[in-house]
């Protein structure tokens, strides 16, 4: 079943995030676009290349109102200590969930049970707390920040205009579809 339109559960977890520790609910999230991006562990391979270009990314992010929030099943603990550890890590400005429960990554679907972590999923939430966006990858895939973000764009426009759609490859200030019988077999 998918997850398109769903609201956010309820929720309340421990977070890394400036050099603290930070309780963040479903009530953050709420009234602004936000990006979960689920992976798998901390001190892993492929993980911290993807969290590098996500920070590399970060102020485009914010610029455009969304919030990022990365969540393994890792404590908040070992978010900063892989962070103190990590050059790359170093990087991050975005908020590290911890959530050594599952709780979350369940809630997404994206919990791997007989591993005890996440799958690579990434979810875009729009300010009424709805998934909008999702898209789950292999633990051996990496994703990449700047698709990322041009999805984020295209659902923020869909947000504002919804009577028009955002073609592959689209990005801010390209043409957009107005969907139609005139469109039917033209493309």
């Amino acid at each position: 079943m998918s997850l398109i339109g769903r609201e956010v559960s309820d929720f309340r977890v421990n977070a890394y995030h400036e050099d603290s520790i930070k309780v963040i609910s479903k009530e953050d999230i709420m009234g602004k676009w936000s990006i979960f991006f689920f992976y798998p562990a901390d001190f892993t391979f492929v993980c911290p290349t993807e969290l590098e270009d996500l920070a590399n990314k970060y102020d485009e992010f914010k610029n455009a109102g969304a919030e990022v929030y990365s969540v393994s099943c890792d404590t908040e603990f070992v978010h900063k200590a892989w962070h103190d550890a990590s050059d790359t890590i170093k990087k991050i400005k975005y908020v590290m969930l911890a959530d050594p429960t599952g709780k979350l990554a369940k809630d997404f679907d994206v919990y791997i049970e007989e591993q005890g972590i996440a799958e690579r999923g990434t979810f875009i939430i729009n300010p009424e707390g709805k998934i909008v966006s999702y898209e789950v990858s292999s633990g051996n895939v990496g994703r990449n920040a700047e698709e990322l973000f041009r999805k984020l764009q295209a659902c923020q426009f869909v947000s504002k205009h919804g009577d028009q759609v955002c073609p592959a490859k689209w990005t801010p200030g390209e043409k957009t579809l107005v969907p139609g019988l005139d469109l039917v077999g033209m493309l």
